[in-house]
């Protein structure tokens, strides 16, 4: 039996980094720089970062099936906002529609990256603390690409 289940969720994380917000923001809309903080070497990344622009990334498991993750930007503000729209297939199965919002604000010493994203997760082929986990584990990756811890 197939199941035909919606689980809604909401999760934010944050992030201190020791940069400018503009240092920050543009790790996010370098496509060369996102990808080696969103990517994976063995994925296949491309990126049009301004409003109305997409981004793709699918990647390879050893799993034998394929990962989907397209988003589509739906507001950019330089330094301050990005707000994107994402669908996650695993293989050819939508497992997840969100909403994410990131903002970049100005803190002591840096940048406070905030993130929320609201999900609807599909059939059990996503889970939301799943989705939170790899979040968190891209802006950790973020993080490193500015030379910062960034956990906070």
């Amino acid at each position: 039996m197939i199941d035909r289940s919606v689980t809604h969720a909401t999760f934010t994380l944050e992030r201190l980094y020791p940069v400018t917000a503009a240092r920050a923001f543009a790790a996010w809309a370098n496509p060369k720089a996102k990808a080696r903080w969103f990517s994976t070497p063995d994925a296949d990344h491309e990126m049009d970062f301004r409003v109305g622009g997409r981004e793709v990334n699918r990647s390879h498991p050893d799993s034998g099936l394929s990962m989907t993750f397209e988003s589509l930007y739906c507001d950019i503000v330089r330094d301050e906002r990005i707000i994107y729209t994402s669908t996650l297939h695993v293989g050819d199965d939508l497992a997840t529609a969100s909403l994410t919002t990131v903002a970049f604000c100005p803190a002591d010493g840096g940048t406070r990256l905030v993130l929320t994203e609201q999900g609807a997760f599909l059939d059990g082929r996503d889970e939301p603390s799943w989705r939170e986990q790899g979040t968190g584990d891209w802006l950790d990756a973020l993080g490193v690409e500015l030379g910062a811890g960034g956990h906070g």
